[in-house]
């Protein structure tokens, strides 16, 4: 190969790789509720390091019959509920956004399998401008409520309350 060849192929790849840099994930975890569910979640803190603002805007696992983008908001009765965002979630240029308990996820529906304590659970998240990013995610059955030991507020955790600890606070699915 010639140095020109080489230069241009190094240049092009450069160009195609910048928007997926700026991507970056950090303590990713899943759970389910009991080792017999058939649903679990995903959480995990996705920073965007780049000067535009993304879009995570999808996710796909082979792990469920569905996986989804999920948030917790408050019904018409006062309830929390868990509802689907087709619209993904917005990751600010230079920000973080937080996939926690209590808030934004990752929604496995249709378990195929019983998912156990250290497992690996392959999912791709694809967002507006960084494209597909592979991600593993093991199963931590173990870890709090918090993200990576990150404290959760007073809001956050008001629709933990009364949920015994490990498991998810009873919620309706909308979609």
């Amino acid at each position: 190969m010639t140095p020109l060849k080489m230069l241009l192929g190094a240049a092009a790849l450069t160009i195609a790789l910048p928007a997926y840099a700026e991507i970056t994930i950090e303590a990713p975890f899943a759970r389910v509720s009991t080792a017999m569910s058939k649903s679990g979640a995903a959480f995990m803190a996705i920073h965007n390091s780049g000067s535009e603002d993304d879009q995570l805007i999808a996710v796909r696992s082979d792990v469920a019959a569905r996986v989804e983008l999920h948030t917790h908001q408050q019904g018409s009765n006062g309830a929390m509920q868990m509802v689907a965002v087709p619209e993904g979630f917005p990751i600010p240029a230079g920000g973080t956004h937080m996939l926690q308990r209590g808030g934004d996820h990752v929604m496995f529906m249709g378990l195929h399998e019983q998912v156990n304590e250290g497992d690996i659970i392959n999912v791709t998240l694809t967002f507006a401008k960084a494209g597909d990013i592979p991600v593993e995610i093991p199963v931590d059955l173990n870890r709090g409520n918090a993200m990576g030991g990150m404290p959760m507020n007073g809001a956050q955790m008001q629709d933990m309350k009364g949920a015994p600890d490990g498991m998810e606070p009873m919620h309706q699915h909308q979609h």
